[in-house]
């Protein structure tokens, strides 16, 4: 296990075509052979990875979010957080045929579905379920059903917790994927759901959180004793459960810079709360981390908003946690820049 369950990764996205016709300037550098760098002047930030324009998928797959994928097949739930300019990086859009530009997640469920079918040969047995929630203005909505919030019956999906501390989702669509290509698909469906608006910033500015699940149960045949005290598994025997959030956070983009109103001014309202809301948790498990001892650990604030609630279990403990920052390189988007680097700065 890693010594720190909360890393971060800074990327910085390329200069955009409209950018270079504008004549716009990078703000953002580098240093050689350290994790860090300083936007403007003089303001320097260090963190786990920081990932530069040239760096390719893979190596930001391969470095950052491969070692939270091989925890989770060996039993650990674990969380990707991705911030800021994410899209390219998550690979959450329409899919590429270009193998050499996917995102994190379809690498991540490639990977995922690989190594189960390889252990399958040698005697595993396992099953894959997948969720995607979405959670706006404080309500969720489940994304692989949503006729069920279009039918307007008042009651959403809710957070439930179990005896053994397990957050357990009451009225949340599971789908079972027997292939890759299903949980891919359950993706690109449920992305097509989710609550987009124009800003002045960004013309499809994602305007909630989305959390998309993989649930996994395994089961070794050959040796019950491999998996411990699990769980009743499919086989009567023990089995181990473990599950991976890919979290598509909403940004918080200043009201005043996007020109919203209106509606589009209170979710910004309810997106922030939200963030501000993750930030405590995740610095308040920082601080734990790292001042483990005889010292009583700090109070941890799940219960501040839905979203923590429903990560609870994957975040902290001896889950992995991983948060994927991008940012624009560009001068006019410094501030935007400025703040995503120190939001992700607070883990």
């Amino acid at each position: 296990m890693a010594s720190s369950t909360v890393r971060v990764a800074l990327r910085i996205r390329p200069l955009s075509p409209s950018e270079h016709l504008n004549g716009e300037t990078e703000c953002v550098t580098q240093l050689p052979d350290v994790p860090q760098i300083v936007i403007g002047a003089d303001r320097a930030f260090t963190f786990d990875h920081v990932f530069s324009p040239e760096v390719a998928q893979e190596q930001v797959y391969d470095e950052s979010i491969k070692p939270l994928v091989s925890q989770f097949l060996q039993g650990y739930n674990a969380t990707i957080l991705a911030y800021g300019g994410k899209t390219f990086s998550m690979g959450t859009g329409p899919s590429s045929a270009d193998t050499e530009s996917q995102g994190v997640v379809p690498r991540a469920i490639s990977e995922i579905w690989n190594h189960l079918e390889q252990r399958a040969q040698g005697g595993l047995t396992y099953s894959i379920d997948v969720s995607f929630l979405e959670l706006y203005n404080e309500d969720l909505i489940d994304l692989l059903n949503p006729r069920a919030a279009a039918a307007g019956s008042g009651r959403g999906p809710s957070i439930r917790e179990d005896s053994r501390g397990n957050m357990v989702l009451v009225g949340v669509e599971r789908q079972r994927a027997r292939a890759q290509t299903d949980i891919l698909e359950l993706l690109h469906q449920g992305a097509l759901s989710r609550t987009t608006a124009s800003t002045d910033m960004n013309r499809t500015s994602s305007r909630s959180h989305a959390i998309f699940t993989v649930h996994l149960r395994q089961q070794d045949r050959r040796s019950s004793a491999l998996l411990g005290d699990g769980e009743a598994g499919m086989d009567g025997g023990p089995s181990i459960v473990s599950k991976i959030h890919f979290v598509d956070l909403a940004g918080s983009e200043r009201i005043k810079r996007t020109g919203a109103a209106g509606d589009r001014a209170r979710e910004g309202i309810s997106i922030n709360a939200g963030l501000l809301a993750l930030g405590n948790v995740i610095s308040a498990l920082g601080t734990a981390s790292a001042e483990r001892g005889p010292r009583r650990a700090p109070h941890v604030p799940y219960r501040d908003s839905k979203l923590t609630r429903l990560l609870q279990d994957s975040l902290g403990g001896n889950s992995q946690t991983l948060m994927l920052a991008c940012i624009s390189p560009s001068s006019r988007n410094s501030s935007e820049s400025l703040n995503t680097i120190r939001y992700a700065n607070r883990a």
